[in-house]
Order: structure tokens, then C-alpha cells, then sequence
């Protein structure tokens, strides 16, 4: 193999694994850290969730931006025909997974609960800020779910790169 091409690779391998570092751990600070830190030291409700909501759209940004590089990288390993690289129907089926997720919370979900939770958060009349916080959950709990589902994708992502990087060494034989 050529040394260009050879370098081609790293290139793409060492992309990919930051791309997922940022999509996995990106999703475990904000869930981990950002989200209590907020709620723990916020005044209120109101300020807190926007702030989330902010957070989250930078995230998104940041997924979007992964997603690019995932989907460059496989491309270009399938590309390569090295079978050293080889893109498998499973990682291949995760990073669709993972794309579909991703795409139905920013194009769809995302705006429209934080769009439910502006409307929440003007209302002053206490029943309809009950009634307009019920709407907003009832979307934000499919937003969540998905987005912990895309957390697990993407761990399991990184376990398949893991595992196909071992096996080519011969430490799983």
C-alpha cells in the first residue's frame, strides 16, 4: 500500500474515533454534569431550561459535524477496499441508526419542544402554563429517550471499531 494511502487511513481512523468521542462523551457531560450542575445552580426553572435548550442546540451542532466525518470515514474506508478497514454491515446499519436518530430530534423534535417550552415559559395564567408544560413533556420525553438511545448506538459503535481493531492485531483469536 502506498504511504500516502496508508496515511489516507489514519487520517480517517483517527477522525472517526474523535467524531465519536465528541457524539458518546459530548451526550455523557451533558447528561452527566451540565444537566445537574444547571438545576443545582440556576434560580429557577425557567432560566435553567432555556440554558438546557441552548446547550443541547450546541450539541447538536456538534453532532451534525460528527455525523460528517462518520459518514466521510466509512465512505472512504469502503472506498479503500482494505480489508484492514472494512466497513461491516453492523457498523454500517449503527451509523444509519444513528443518522435517523439524530436527524428526527434536530429537524423535528428538538425545535419543536423547544418552541412548546417558550410558549410554557410565557404564560402567566397557572392553568395554562400547566396545560402548555404538559405539551412541552409530552414531547420532551420521546426527545430524551432518543437521545439516550443514540448514546447507547454510539457506544456500541465504538465497541465494533474496538473489537474489528483487536481482532486484526490477532488479541482475539
Amino acid at each position: 500500500m502506498p504511504r500516502h494511502f496508508r496515511w489516507g487511513l489514519v487520517c480517517c481512523l483517527t477522525c472517526e474515533w474523535l467524531a465519536l468521542g465528541i457524539w458518546v462523551g459530548g451526550l455523557l457531560v451533558l447528561i452527566g454534569a451540565v444537566i445537574p450542575a444547571v438545576f443545582n445552580t440556576f434560580g429557577g426553572q425557567d432560566s435553567g431550561g432555556f440554558f438546557l435548550t441552548r446547550a443541547f442546540e450546541g450539541y447538536n451542532r456538534f453532532v451534525i459535524g460528527a455525523l460528517a466525518v462518520l459518514c466521510a470515514g466509512t465512505w472512504y474506508r469502503w472506498w479503500s477496499g482494505n480489508q484492514a478497514v472494512m466497513v461491516s454491515r453492523s457498523e454500517m446499519a449503527l451509523l444509519v441508526g444513528m443518522s435517523v436518530i439524530a436527524g428526527v430530534i434536530i429537524l423535528w423534535l428538538h425545535p419543536q419542544a423547544a418552541s412548546l417550552q417558550a410558549q410554557a415559559f410565557a404564560v402567566k395564567d397557572e392553568v395554562a402554563r400547566k396545560a402548555a408544560f404538559e405539551a412541552f413533556f409530552r414531547i420532551h420525553m420521546p426527545v430524551r429517550s432518543l437521545y439516550m438511545v443514540n448514546l447507547v448506538l454510539g457506544i456500541l459503535l465504538t465497541g465494533i471499531k474496538a473489537k474489528r481493531l483487536l481482532h486484526r492485531d490477532g488479541a482475539l483469536t
